[in-house]
């Protein structure tokens, strides 16, 4: 609740990119497993910003709206010298599994990082990121549906968090408001 509320008013005032540091603690260290069977935490390994989204790769709802967007993104980005890889961290480790999220992913954008792990880590990055996720019900073709956080995470190349996305933004706006962090100041 404080996390939309803080987005909201930001979005509000029009000052998102000029907010100062989010005022809550949000964030934190993680080790999963990628669609590589690699393990990865919450620093990317080339140090590059991370878009990260909490969601799953057959997700119906927010996810085919979220995960579209960060690749428009990370392409507009791209056009402009700024890389931005796009991460996704499973809410349905039942579904997205390491051989199972990497084509759907890929589909999206070429770069898409999916991660998933066993229900203790997942937790643990859910727990830093303030992520509550509850199954719904079961779709007999797309198996279970699940509710989960909405959210755009802009994430240094440490893993630090730097600010909050709502995906009902657009393309433009939320590449310009990523561009005011990302963008060398000078």
């Amino acid at each position: 609740m404080r996390a939309a509320f803080w987005v909201t008013t930001c979005l509000a005032t029009g000052a998102m990119a000029e907010a100062p540091p989010l005022p809550f603690d949000l964030g934190g260290p993680f080790t999963l497993t990628n669609q590589y069977g690699e393990t990865r935490t919450q620093a990317d390994p080339d140090g590059r910003a991370q878009l990260l989204f909490f969601g799953y790769a057959n997700c119906l709802n927010i996810c085919s709206a979220a995960l579209p967007l960060m690749a428009d993104v990370v392409d507009a980005l791209a056009d402009e010298g700024l890389a931005v890889t796009p991460v996704m961290i499973t809410v349905a480790p039942d579904q997205d599994q390491v051989d199972t999220m990497g084509a759907p992913l890929a589909e999206i954008h070429e770069n898409f990082i999916g991660l998933t792990g066993n229900d203790l880590a997942l937790q643990a990055a859910y727990e830093a990121f303030s992520v509550e996720v509850e199954p719904l019900f079961q779709d007999p073709e797309y198996g279970w549906i699940y509710s989960h956080g909405s959210f755009v995470h802009l994430l240094d190349g440490s893993g630090e968090l730097l600010t909050l996305l709502p995906p009902v933004l657009d393309a433009t706006r939320t590449t310009d408001i990523i561009r005011g962090y990302l963008a060398p100041r000078g």
